[in-house]
Protein backbone atom coordinates (compact mmCIF):
# COMPACT_ATOMS: atom_id res chain seq x y z
CA UNK A 1 0.00 0.00 0.00
CA UNK A 2 1.35 3.60 -0.94
CA UNK A 3 1.03 6.48 1.46
CA UNK A 4 -1.82 8.66 1.27
CA UNK A 5 0.70 11.86 2.61
CA UNK A 6 0.28 15.24 0.21
CA UNK A 7 2.91 15.96 -2.33
CA UNK A 8 4.17 19.06 -2.76
CA UNK A 9 2.98 20.52 -6.30
CA UNK A 10 4.64 20.23 -9.09
CA UNK A 11 2.35 21.43 -11.56
CA UNK A 12 2.50 25.15 -12.74
CA UNK A 13 -0.17 27.30 -10.88
CA UNK A 14 -1.27 29.22 -13.45
CA UNK A 15 -1.99 26.00 -15.42
CA UNK A 16 -4.09 24.57 -12.99
CA UNK A 17 -6.31 27.50 -12.55
CA UNK A 18 -6.99 27.52 -16.36
CA UNK A 19 -7.54 23.78 -15.60
CA UNK A 20 -10.14 24.43 -12.82
CA UNK A 21 -11.81 27.37 -14.83
CA UNK A 22 -12.09 25.24 -18.25
CA UNK A 23 -13.88 22.51 -16.16
CA UNK A 24 -15.78 24.88 -13.95
CA UNK A 25 -16.91 26.66 -17.85
CA UNK A 26 -17.52 23.11 -19.31
CA UNK A 27 -20.55 22.79 -16.34
CA UNK A 28 -22.08 25.53 -17.11
CA UNK A 29 -22.11 25.46 -20.47
CA UNK A 30 -24.18 21.76 -20.36
CA UNK A 31 -26.01 23.21 -17.36
CA UNK A 32 -27.24 26.38 -19.31
CA UNK A 33 -27.80 24.67 -22.21
CA UNK A 34 -30.00 21.58 -20.45
CA UNK A 35 -31.96 24.76 -18.75
CA UNK A 36 -32.54 26.68 -21.95
CA UNK A 37 -33.66 23.54 -23.46
CA UNK A 38 -36.29 22.98 -20.46
CA UNK A 39 -37.53 26.24 -20.75
CA UNK A 40 -37.58 27.43 -24.00
CA UNK A 41 -38.15 24.21 -26.18
CA UNK A 42 -40.21 21.65 -23.72
CA UNK A 43 -41.71 20.49 -26.89
CA UNK A 44 -38.17 18.48 -27.42
CA UNK A 45 -38.04 16.68 -24.61
CA UNK A 46 -39.70 14.10 -23.42
CA UNK A 47 -38.61 13.77 -19.85
CA UNK A 48 -38.87 16.29 -17.12
CA UNK A 49 -37.33 19.42 -17.19
CA UNK A 50 -35.03 18.65 -13.98
CA UNK A 51 -33.76 15.44 -15.72
CA UNK A 52 -33.23 16.54 -18.65
CA UNK A 53 -30.36 19.36 -16.94
CA UNK A 54 -29.43 16.58 -14.68
CA UNK A 55 -28.55 14.54 -17.70
CA UNK A 56 -26.95 17.27 -19.01
CA UNK A 57 -24.98 17.46 -16.17
CA UNK A 58 -24.12 14.21 -15.97
CA UNK A 59 -22.70 13.91 -19.99
CA UNK A 60 -20.76 17.41 -19.02
CA UNK A 61 -18.94 14.90 -16.35
CA UNK A 62 -18.57 12.45 -18.41
CA UNK A 63 -16.62 14.08 -21.49
CA UNK A 64 -14.46 15.57 -18.74
CA UNK A 65 -13.52 11.86 -17.84
CA UNK A 66 -13.46 10.78 -21.61
CA UNK A 67 -10.62 14.06 -22.51
CA UNK A 68 -8.65 13.70 -18.96
CA UNK A 69 -7.99 9.72 -19.69
CA UNK A 70 -7.72 10.26 -23.58
CA UNK A 71 -4.81 12.62 -22.72
CA UNK A 72 -3.23 10.65 -20.14
CA UNK A 73 -3.16 7.30 -22.22
CA UNK A 74 -2.04 8.89 -25.04
CA UNK A 75 2.10 8.86 -24.09
CA UNK A 76 1.57 5.98 -21.72
CA UNK A 77 2.76 7.81 -18.58
CA UNK A 78 0.86 9.30 -15.61
CA UNK A 79 3.36 12.04 -13.69
CA UNK A 80 3.03 14.06 -10.90
CA UNK A 81 1.07 17.11 -12.60
CA UNK A 82 -1.30 15.05 -14.51
CA UNK A 83 -1.75 13.70 -10.84
CA UNK A 84 -2.53 16.92 -9.88
CA UNK A 85 -5.14 17.87 -12.42
CA UNK A 86 -6.73 14.09 -11.65
CA UNK A 87 -7.53 15.79 -8.11
CA UNK A 88 -8.71 18.64 -9.31
CA UNK A 89 -10.69 16.99 -11.69
CA UNK A 90 -12.38 14.55 -9.25
CA UNK A 91 -13.09 17.60 -6.83
CA UNK A 92 -14.97 19.19 -9.87
CA UNK A 93 -16.92 15.86 -10.21
CA UNK A 94 -17.58 14.25 -6.94
CA UNK A 95 -16.56 17.06 -4.33
CA UNK A 96 -13.96 15.08 -3.07
CA UNK A 97 -10.43 14.94 -2.83
CA UNK A 98 -8.57 12.39 -3.29
CA UNK A 99 -5.07 11.25 -2.60
CA UNK A 100 -2.34 8.62 -2.93
CA UNK A 101 -3.53 4.94 -3.03
CA UNK A 102 -6.98 6.34 -3.27
CA UNK A 103 -6.30 8.78 -6.26
CA UNK A 104 -4.73 5.94 -7.98
CA UNK A 105 -7.14 3.18 -7.92
CA UNK A 106 -9.77 5.32 -8.50
CA UNK A 107 -7.95 6.99 -11.66
CA UNK A 108 -6.92 3.07 -12.63
CA UNK A 109 -10.68 2.33 -12.24
CA UNK A 110 -11.71 5.16 -14.36
CA UNK A 111 -9.21 4.73 -17.37
CA UNK A 112 -10.47 1.04 -17.73
CA UNK A 113 -13.74 2.05 -17.90
CA UNK A 114 -13.38 5.26 -19.90
CA UNK A 115 -12.99 3.37 -23.17
CA UNK A 116 -16.63 2.19 -23.36
CA UNK A 117 -17.67 6.29 -23.27
CA UNK A 118 -18.59 7.26 -26.77
CA UNK A 119 -17.68 10.73 -28.19
CA UNK A 120 -20.24 10.72 -29.87
CA UNK A 121 -23.03 9.79 -27.13
CA UNK A 122 -21.42 12.67 -24.97
CA UNK A 123 -22.16 15.55 -27.62
CA UNK A 124 -25.03 14.14 -29.02
CA UNK A 125 -27.24 17.34 -27.42
CA UNK A 126 -25.24 20.09 -28.96
CA UNK A 127 -25.25 17.70 -32.81
CA UNK A 128 -29.13 16.64 -32.75
CA UNK A 129 -31.07 19.83 -30.97
CA UNK A 130 -31.63 22.96 -33.15
CA UNK A 131 -31.59 24.96 -30.35
CA UNK A 132 -28.35 23.99 -29.41
CA UNK A 133 -26.37 24.43 -32.55
CA UNK A 134 -25.53 27.83 -31.76
CA UNK A 135 -23.60 27.06 -28.95
CA UNK A 136 -21.15 24.05 -31.13
CA UNK A 137 -18.45 26.59 -31.60
CA UNK A 138 -17.96 27.09 -28.04
CA UNK A 139 -18.32 23.26 -27.16
CA UNK A 140 -15.21 22.78 -29.12
CA UNK A 141 -12.89 25.16 -27.91
CA UNK A 142 -13.42 24.22 -24.68
CA UNK A 143 -13.07 20.20 -25.23
CA UNK A 144 -9.51 21.28 -26.63
CA UNK A 145 -8.35 23.82 -24.33
CA UNK A 146 -9.03 21.47 -21.52
CA UNK A 147 -6.79 18.31 -23.72
CA UNK A 148 -3.99 21.02 -24.52
CA UNK A 149 -4.08 22.04 -20.75
CA UNK A 150 -4.12 17.94 -19.87
CA UNK A 151 -1.32 17.37 -22.37
CA UNK A 152 0.31 20.47 -21.51
CA UNK A 153 0.60 19.60 -17.96
CA UNK A 154 3.91 18.10 -17.89
CA UNK A 155 5.80 20.38 -19.94
CA UNK A 156 6.17 18.24 -22.99
CA UNK A 157 3.90 16.91 -25.85
CA UNK A 158 4.88 13.94 -26.73
CA UNK A 159 4.28 12.02 -30.78
CA UNK A 160 1.54 10.12 -29.52
CA UNK A 161 -0.18 13.27 -27.20
CA UNK A 162 -0.03 15.29 -30.63
CA UNK A 163 -1.34 12.51 -32.64
CA UNK A 164 -4.52 12.82 -29.88
CA UNK A 165 -5.00 15.82 -29.91
CA UNK A 166 -5.57 15.66 -34.05
CA UNK A 167 -7.60 12.70 -33.69
CA UNK A 168 -9.44 14.42 -31.06
CA UNK A 169 -10.24 17.86 -33.34
CA UNK A 170 -10.91 15.23 -36.34
CA UNK A 171 -14.07 13.65 -34.05
CA UNK A 172 -15.23 16.53 -32.89
CA UNK A 173 -14.99 18.03 -36.55
CA UNK A 174 -17.07 14.90 -37.97
CA UNK A 175 -19.81 14.81 -35.85
CA UNK A 176 -20.24 18.49 -34.86
CA UNK A 177 -19.90 19.97 -37.81
CA UNK A 178 -21.53 18.16 -39.94
CA UNK A 179 -24.79 19.39 -42.01
CA UNK A 180 -28.01 20.19 -39.94
CA UNK A 181 -30.79 17.54 -40.78
CA UNK A 182 -33.21 19.93 -41.81
CA UNK A 183 -30.73 21.04 -44.57
CA UNK A 184 -29.78 17.12 -45.21
CA UNK A 185 -33.10 15.44 -44.48
CA UNK A 186 -35.87 17.81 -44.82
CA UNK A 187 -37.75 19.69 -41.84
CA UNK A 188 -39.92 16.65 -41.09
CA UNK A 189 -37.39 14.20 -40.99
CA UNK A 190 -34.65 16.49 -38.62
CA UNK A 191 -38.03 16.38 -35.74
CA UNK A 192 -38.53 12.79 -35.98
CA UNK A 193 -34.41 12.49 -35.40
CA UNK A 194 -34.42 14.74 -32.97
CA UNK A 195 -37.13 13.19 -30.53
CA UNK A 196 -34.96 9.81 -31.38
CA UNK A 197 -32.01 11.41 -30.28
CA UNK A 198 -33.84 12.41 -26.92
CA UNK A 199 -35.02 9.25 -26.56
CA UNK A 200 -31.33 8.37 -27.04
CA UNK A 201 -30.28 10.51 -24.63
CA UNK A 202 -31.23 8.92 -21.39
CA UNK A 203 -29.25 5.81 -21.74
CA UNK A 204 -26.34 7.94 -23.02
CA UNK A 205 -26.15 9.40 -19.84
CA UNK A 206 -27.00 5.91 -17.70
CA UNK A 207 -23.95 4.87 -19.31
CA UNK A 208 -21.97 7.29 -17.86
CA UNK A 209 -23.57 7.01 -14.58
CA UNK A 210 -22.71 3.15 -14.49
CA UNK A 211 -19.21 3.55 -15.91
CA UNK A 212 -18.08 6.17 -13.48
CA UNK A 213 -20.53 6.17 -10.37
CA UNK A 214 -21.43 9.68 -11.35
CA UNK A 215 -24.62 10.51 -8.27
CA UNK A 216 -27.45 10.73 -10.21
CA UNK A 217 -29.04 12.70 -7.41
CA UNK A 218 -28.64 16.51 -7.53
CA UNK A 219 -30.63 20.09 -5.71
CA UNK A 220 -32.90 21.69 -8.20
CA UNK A 221 -32.72 25.20 -8.32
CA UNK A 222 -36.10 27.07 -7.69
CA UNK A 223 -37.35 28.60 -11.10
CA UNK A 224 -36.82 32.96 -10.89
CA UNK A 225 -40.11 34.54 -10.26
CA UNK A 226 -42.00 36.34 -13.32
CA UNK A 227 -40.44 39.77 -12.77
CA UNK A 228 -37.16 38.18 -12.36
CA UNK A 229 -37.56 36.17 -15.50
CA UNK A 230 -38.63 39.41 -17.84
CA UNK A 231 -35.72 41.68 -16.26
CA UNK A 232 -33.41 38.66 -17.15
CA UNK A 233 -34.83 38.73 -21.05
CA UNK A 234 -34.64 42.50 -21.06
CA UNK A 235 -31.03 42.65 -20.03
CA UNK A 236 -30.15 39.96 -22.70
CA UNK A 237 -31.51 41.99 -25.91
CA UNK A 238 -29.91 44.96 -24.13
CA UNK A 239 -27.01 42.97 -24.33
CA UNK A 240 -27.69 42.70 -28.55
CA UNK A 241 -24.41 44.59 -30.49
CA UNK A 242 -26.79 46.72 -32.76
CA UNK A 243 -30.12 46.67 -33.39
CA UNK A 244 -31.28 49.90 -31.68
CA UNK A 245 -34.65 49.95 -33.78
CA UNK A 246 -35.25 46.34 -32.78
CA UNK A 247 -34.63 47.21 -28.71
CA UNK A 248 -36.65 50.29 -28.88
CA UNK A 249 -39.47 48.51 -30.47
CA UNK A 250 -39.57 45.40 -28.17
CA UNK A 251 -39.28 47.85 -25.19
CA UNK A 252 -42.33 49.76 -26.88
CA UNK A 253 -44.15 46.46 -26.92
CA UNK A 254 -43.18 45.58 -23.82
CA UNK A 255 -44.22 48.67 -22.30
CA UNK A 256 -47.67 48.66 -24.00
CA UNK A 257 -48.41 44.69 -22.68
CA UNK A 258 -47.40 46.48 -19.22
CA UNK A 259 -50.31 49.33 -19.34
CA UNK A 260 -52.54 46.79 -20.86
CA UNK A 261 -51.76 44.73 -17.27
CA UNK A 262 -52.28 47.23 -15.72
CA UNK A 263 -55.17 48.83 -16.89
CA UNK A 264 -57.16 45.38 -16.68
CA UNK A 265 -56.34 45.14 -12.99
CA UNK A 266 -57.83 48.45 -12.21
CA UNK A 267 -61.15 47.52 -14.31
CA UNK A 268 -60.13 49.99 -17.45
CA UNK A 269 -61.17 49.22 -21.04
CA UNK A 270 -58.28 48.07 -23.26
CA UNK A 271 -57.30 47.99 -26.63
CA UNK A 272 -57.40 45.20 -28.68
CA UNK A 273 -53.35 44.21 -30.25
CA UNK A 274 -52.11 41.60 -32.75
CA UNK A 275 -49.18 40.51 -31.34
CA UNK A 276 -48.20 39.17 -34.54
CA UNK A 277 -45.03 39.80 -36.17
CA UNK A 278 -42.55 40.64 -39.13
CA UNK A 279 -39.12 39.77 -39.19
CA UNK A 280 -37.23 41.47 -42.30
CA UNK A 281 -33.73 41.51 -43.13
CA UNK A 282 -30.74 39.13 -44.47
CA UNK A 283 -29.65 36.45 -42.93
CA UNK A 284 -27.59 36.35 -39.35
CA UNK A 285 -29.13 39.82 -38.80
CA UNK A 286 -30.74 38.44 -35.10
CA UNK A 287 -34.32 37.57 -35.95
CA UNK A 288 -34.30 34.32 -34.71
CA UNK A 289 -32.84 35.86 -31.22
CA UNK A 290 -35.28 38.29 -30.86
CA UNK A 291 -37.88 36.02 -31.69
CA UNK A 292 -36.91 33.67 -28.41
CA UNK A 293 -36.32 36.83 -26.69
CA UNK A 294 -40.39 37.65 -27.35
CA UNK A 295 -40.86 34.24 -26.19
CA UNK A 296 -39.15 34.91 -22.81
CA UNK A 297 -40.90 38.16 -22.73
CA UNK A 298 -44.27 37.08 -23.24
CA UNK A 299 -44.02 33.86 -21.37
CA UNK A 300 -43.04 36.27 -18.16
CA UNK A 301 -45.53 38.62 -18.45
CA UNK A 302 -48.17 35.66 -18.86
CA UNK A 303 -48.84 36.06 -22.36
CA UNK A 304 -48.11 32.59 -23.33
CA UNK A 305 -47.73 30.01 -20.72
CA UNK A 306 -44.62 27.89 -22.23
CA UNK A 307 -43.11 31.01 -24.34
CA UNK A 308 -41.53 28.05 -26.56
CA UNK A 309 -40.33 28.88 -29.76
CA UNK A 310 -40.96 26.34 -33.01
CA UNK A 311 -39.32 27.18 -35.70
CA UNK A 312 -40.26 25.83 -39.18
CA UNK A 313 -39.96 26.71 -42.74
CA UNK A 314 -42.20 26.00 -45.67
CA UNK A 315 -41.37 22.20 -45.40
CA UNK A 316 -42.79 21.65 -42.54
CA UNK A 317 -46.09 22.63 -43.27
CA UNK A 318 -46.52 21.84 -46.71
CA UNK A 319 -46.75 18.16 -47.73
CA UNK A 320 -46.37 16.78 -51.18
CA UNK A 321 -49.98 15.07 -51.82
CA UNK A 322 -53.30 16.95 -52.22
CA UNK A 323 -54.94 16.90 -48.68
CA UNK A 324 -51.92 16.42 -46.55
CA UNK A 325 -50.87 20.13 -45.97
CA UNK A 326 -54.16 20.86 -43.73
CA UNK A 327 -53.09 18.37 -41.28
CA UNK A 328 -49.55 18.66 -41.65
CA UNK A 329 -50.00 22.60 -40.99
CA UNK A 330 -52.13 21.88 -37.74
CA UNK A 331 -49.75 19.28 -36.24
CA UNK A 332 -47.22 22.00 -36.42
CA UNK A 333 -49.79 24.62 -34.58
CA UNK A 334 -50.66 22.18 -31.88
CA UNK A 335 -46.85 21.78 -31.29
CA UNK A 336 -46.86 25.96 -31.04
CA UNK A 337 -50.00 26.54 -29.00
CA UNK A 338 -48.49 28.71 -25.61
CA UNK A 339 -45.92 29.89 -27.63
CA UNK A 340 -44.64 31.45 -31.03
CA UNK A 341 -44.51 29.87 -34.41
CA UNK A 342 -41.67 30.86 -35.99
CA UNK A 343 -41.74 30.83 -39.90
CA UNK A 344 -38.64 31.35 -41.57
CA UNK A 345 -38.45 32.46 -45.40
CA UNK A 346 -42.22 32.43 -45.12
CA UNK A 347 -42.74 34.22 -48.80
CA UNK A 348 -42.25 30.45 -49.79
CA UNK A 349 -45.32 29.49 -48.50
CA UNK A 350 -46.55 31.79 -51.72
CA UNK A 351 -45.46 31.36 -55.61
CA UNK A 352 -44.72 34.14 -57.54
CA UNK A 353 -47.46 34.02 -59.59
CA UNK A 354 -50.13 33.09 -56.58
CA UNK A 355 -50.77 29.56 -58.02
CA UNK A 356 -49.01 27.14 -55.31
CA UNK A 357 -52.32 25.43 -53.66
CA UNK A 358 -50.46 23.35 -51.66
CA UNK A 359 -49.05 26.59 -49.95
CA UNK A 360 -52.23 28.90 -50.16
CA UNK A 361 -53.57 25.89 -48.09
CA UNK A 362 -50.87 26.39 -45.80
CA UNK A 363 -51.26 30.32 -45.15
CA UNK A 364 -55.47 29.32 -44.75
CA UNK A 365 -54.93 27.04 -41.98
CA UNK A 366 -52.32 29.27 -40.50
CA UNK A 367 -54.74 32.11 -40.87
CA UNK A 368 -57.57 30.44 -38.96
CA UNK A 369 -55.85 28.74 -36.17
CA UNK A 370 -54.40 32.55 -35.73
CA UNK A 371 -57.88 33.55 -35.64
CA UNK A 372 -59.12 30.46 -33.33
CA UNK A 373 -55.88 30.42 -30.88
CA UNK A 374 -54.98 33.91 -30.89
CA UNK A 375 -54.89 33.67 -26.92
CA UNK A 376 -52.18 31.11 -27.34
CA UNK A 377 -50.23 31.58 -30.51
CA UNK A 378 -48.22 34.06 -31.54
CA UNK A 379 -47.06 33.69 -34.80
CA UNK A 380 -43.33 35.32 -36.42
CA UNK A 381 -43.12 34.78 -40.19
CA UNK A 382 -39.16 36.06 -41.04
CA UNK A 383 -37.32 36.49 -44.48
CA UNK A 384 -35.60 38.47 -46.92
CA UNK A 385 -37.47 42.48 -46.91
CA UNK A 386 -38.30 42.45 -50.72
CA UNK A 387 -40.18 39.14 -50.61
CA UNK A 388 -41.67 39.61 -47.27
CA UNK A 389 -43.51 43.08 -48.68
CA UNK A 390 -44.32 41.11 -51.62
CA UNK A 391 -45.49 38.30 -49.74
CA UNK A 392 -47.89 40.67 -47.37
CA UNK A 393 -49.27 42.06 -50.53
CA UNK A 394 -50.50 39.18 -52.19
CA UNK A 395 -52.88 38.27 -49.60
CA UNK A 396 -55.32 40.69 -47.31
CA UNK A 397 -55.58 38.11 -44.62
CA UNK A 398 -51.88 38.13 -44.28
CA UNK A 399 -51.11 41.87 -44.15
CA UNK A 400 -54.12 42.70 -41.72
CA UNK A 401 -53.05 40.17 -39.01
CA UNK A 402 -49.46 41.17 -39.09
CA UNK A 403 -49.24 44.66 -38.59
CA UNK A 404 -45.88 45.15 -36.35
CA UNK A 405 -43.05 44.66 -38.50
CA UNK A 406 -39.33 44.56 -37.57
CA UNK A 407 -36.88 45.56 -39.79
CA UNK A 408 -33.25 43.95 -39.21
CA UNK A 409 -30.54 46.00 -40.77
CA UNK A 410 -27.41 44.55 -41.83
CA UNK A 411 -24.07 44.52 -39.21
CA UNK A 412 -21.42 47.51 -39.64
CA UNK A 413 -18.01 46.52 -39.72
CA UNK A 414 -17.83 47.57 -36.14
CA UNK A 415 -20.60 45.36 -34.98
CA UNK A 416 -19.68 42.53 -36.96
CA UNK A 417 -16.06 43.55 -34.60
CA UNK A 418 -17.93 43.46 -31.67
CA UNK A 419 -19.80 40.42 -31.98
CA UNK A 420 -16.84 38.76 -32.57
CA UNK A 421 -15.33 40.15 -29.51
CA UNK A 422 -18.20 38.78 -27.37
CA UNK A 423 -17.91 35.28 -28.51
CA UNK A 424 -13.96 35.58 -28.11
CA UNK A 425 -14.47 36.86 -24.04
CA UNK A 426 -17.69 34.31 -23.62
CA UNK A 427 -14.91 31.54 -25.36
CA UNK A 428 -11.65 33.12 -22.60
CA UNK A 429 -10.09 34.13 -25.92
CA UNK A 430 -7.78 37.62 -26.35
CA UNK A 431 -8.42 39.74 -29.19
CA UNK A 432 -5.30 42.03 -29.51
CA UNK A 433 -5.10 45.45 -31.61
CA UNK A 434 -3.48 43.22 -34.36
CA UNK A 435 -5.81 40.92 -34.49
CA UNK A 436 -9.13 44.05 -34.43
CA UNK A 437 -7.09 45.40 -37.32
CA UNK A 438 -7.22 42.69 -39.63
CA UNK A 439 -11.01 41.98 -38.54
CA UNK A 440 -12.25 45.80 -39.16
CA UNK A 441 -10.50 45.96 -42.41
CA UNK A 442 -11.97 42.47 -43.21
CA UNK A 443 -15.47 42.77 -42.30
CA UNK A 444 -14.95 46.55 -44.33
CA UNK A 445 -14.37 44.34 -47.48
CA UNK A 446 -16.77 41.69 -47.27
CA UNK A 447 -19.65 44.52 -46.20
CA UNK A 448 -19.37 46.98 -49.22
CA UNK A 449 -19.30 43.80 -51.41
CA UNK A 450 -22.02 42.15 -49.72
CA UNK A 451 -25.36 41.42 -51.40
CA UNK A 452 -28.58 39.25 -50.08
CA UNK A 453 -27.01 36.43 -48.89
CA UNK A 454 -24.37 38.16 -46.80
CA UNK A 455 -23.80 36.48 -43.91
CA UNK A 456 -23.70 38.93 -40.44
CA UNK A 457 -23.72 37.14 -37.49
CA UNK A 458 -23.25 34.08 -39.17
CA UNK A 459 -20.42 35.02 -40.89
CA UNK A 460 -19.17 35.87 -38.20
CA UNK A 461 -19.41 32.80 -35.55
CA UNK A 462 -17.91 30.48 -38.97
CA UNK A 463 -14.87 33.00 -38.71
CA UNK A 464 -14.56 32.61 -34.78
CA UNK A 465 -14.98 28.87 -34.87
CA UNK A 466 -11.93 28.74 -38.37
CA UNK A 467 -9.93 30.53 -35.75
CA UNK A 468 -10.14 28.73 -32.79
CA UNK A 469 -9.24 25.55 -35.84
CA UNK A 470 -6.36 27.68 -36.74
CA UNK A 471 -5.14 28.20 -33.34
CA UNK A 472 -5.51 24.92 -31.89
CA UNK A 473 -3.38 23.35 -34.94
CA UNK A 474 -0.94 26.61 -34.62
CA UNK A 475 -0.29 25.49 -30.89
CA UNK A 476 -0.53 21.68 -31.29
CA UNK A 477 2.79 19.99 -30.00
CA UNK A 478 4.36 23.24 -28.67
CA UNK A 479 5.81 22.37 -25.28
CA UNK A 480 5.17 23.97 -22.61
CA UNK A 481 1.67 25.43 -23.75
CA UNK A 482 1.18 28.75 -21.50
CA UNK A 483 -2.09 30.72 -20.41
CA UNK A 484 -1.12 33.01 -23.50
CA UNK A 485 -0.93 30.42 -25.92
CA UNK A 486 -4.33 29.23 -25.01
CA UNK A 487 -5.95 32.11 -25.30
CA UNK A 488 -4.37 34.60 -27.97
CA UNK A 489 -4.97 34.99 -31.01
CA UNK A 490 -3.09 36.39 -33.87
CA UNK A 491 -3.57 37.40 -37.17
CA UNK A 492 -2.99 34.75 -39.16
CA UNK A 493 -5.63 32.64 -37.28
CA UNK A 494 -8.30 35.15 -39.18
CA UNK A 495 -8.66 33.69 -42.41
CA UNK A 496 -10.32 36.04 -45.06
CA UNK A 497 -10.73 33.69 -48.06
CA UNK A 498 -12.43 35.78 -50.25
CA UNK A 499 -10.27 39.54 -49.24
CA UNK A 500 -8.16 40.14 -52.06
CA UNK A 501 -4.63 41.14 -50.98
CA UNK A 502 -5.05 44.88 -52.36
CA UNK A 503 -8.02 45.53 -49.70
CA UNK A 504 -5.42 45.14 -46.91
CA UNK A 505 -4.58 48.88 -45.90
CA UNK A 506 -1.07 50.13 -45.93
CA UNK A 507 1.06 51.48 -42.77
CA UNK A 508 -0.56 52.04 -39.73
CA UNK A 509 0.30 55.67 -39.86
CA UNK A 510 -2.78 56.09 -42.69
CA UNK A 511 -5.31 53.69 -40.93
CA UNK A 512 -8.10 55.73 -39.55
CA UNK A 513 -11.16 54.57 -37.59
CA UNK A 514 -14.44 56.60 -36.43
CA UNK A 515 -15.27 56.55 -33.17
CA UNK A 516 -18.49 57.52 -31.56
CA UNK A 517 -18.38 58.61 -27.61
CA UNK A 518 -20.42 56.43 -25.79
CA UNK A 519 -21.60 59.76 -23.51
CA UNK A 520 -23.05 62.07 -26.40
CA UNK A 521 -22.96 59.94 -29.55
CA UNK A 522 -20.63 62.65 -31.23
CA UNK A 523 -17.86 60.56 -33.67
CA UNK A 524 -14.53 61.88 -34.72
CA UNK A 525 -11.61 59.82 -36.49
CA UNK A 526 -8.70 59.00 -34.71
CA UNK A 527 -5.60 56.83 -35.72
CA UNK A 528 -5.13 52.91 -34.78
CA UNK A 529 -2.83 53.65 -32.54
CA UNK A 530 -5.51 55.36 -30.23
CA UNK A 531 -7.65 52.07 -30.88
CA UNK A 532 -7.68 50.53 -27.40
CA UNK A 533 -6.52 53.59 -25.54
CA UNK A 534 -8.67 55.61 -23.08
CA UNK A 535 -10.12 58.80 -24.37
CA UNK A 536 -11.98 61.60 -23.26
CA UNK A 537 -14.66 63.16 -25.77
CA UNK A 538 -13.67 67.00 -25.96
CA UNK A 539 -17.40 68.13 -26.31
CA UNK A 540 -18.66 65.80 -23.15
CA UNK A 541 -15.60 65.16 -21.34
CA UNK A 542 -16.88 61.28 -21.01
CA UNK A 543 -14.09 59.21 -20.77
CA UNK A 544 -13.96 55.69 -21.92
CA UNK A 545 -11.70 52.98 -24.12
CA UNK A 546 -12.13 52.48 -28.03
CA UNK A 547 -12.50 49.18 -28.00
CA UNK A 548 -13.48 49.01 -31.60
CA UNK A 549 -13.82 51.51 -34.26
CA UNK A 550 -15.21 51.89 -38.16
CA UNK A 551 -12.94 51.39 -40.84
CA UNK A 552 -12.37 55.01 -42.71
CA UNK A 553 -11.36 53.61 -46.38
CA UNK A 554 -11.26 57.49 -47.52
CA UNK A 555 -8.31 57.92 -45.71
CA UNK A 556 -6.22 55.23 -46.99
CA UNK A 557 -6.89 55.82 -50.73
CA UNK A 558 -9.10 52.37 -50.99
Amino acid sequence: MGSNRPIPSQADPSLLEEFRTAVSACADLYRESGEYCARQHPHLIRSAPADFVELMDDLHKGLLIKIYIGCVQADRKWNEPERELAQLLFHHLWSRSLQGTDLRDATHKMAQQAAELKWIALIRPFMELTPLRDRVGELETLVMRIANLVVAADGTCSVGERHFLRDLQAELDRHLYRLPFEESVGHEESRRREHQAIDAMPQDAKEVRDLCEIPATRDELPPPSPAEQLQNALKKLDALIGMENIKEEVRSLTNFLRMQQERTREGLPTTAMSLHLICAGNPGTGKTTVARLVGEIFRAMGILEKGHVVEVDRSALVAEYAGQTGPKTNRVLDEALDGILFIDEAYSLVGDQGQDHYGNEAVQTLLKRMEDCRSRLVVILAGYPEPMKRLLQSNPGLSSRFARQMHFPDYTPEQLGRIFHQLAETNQFDVPLEVRRRLLWGFHWVHANRDEHFGNGRLVRNLFESAIRQLANRIAGIAPVTRELLTRLQPDDIIFYDVPAEAWPGDSVSRRYRIACPGCGQASEVNEDLLVRKLTCKRCACAFTAEWGEPCPAANGS
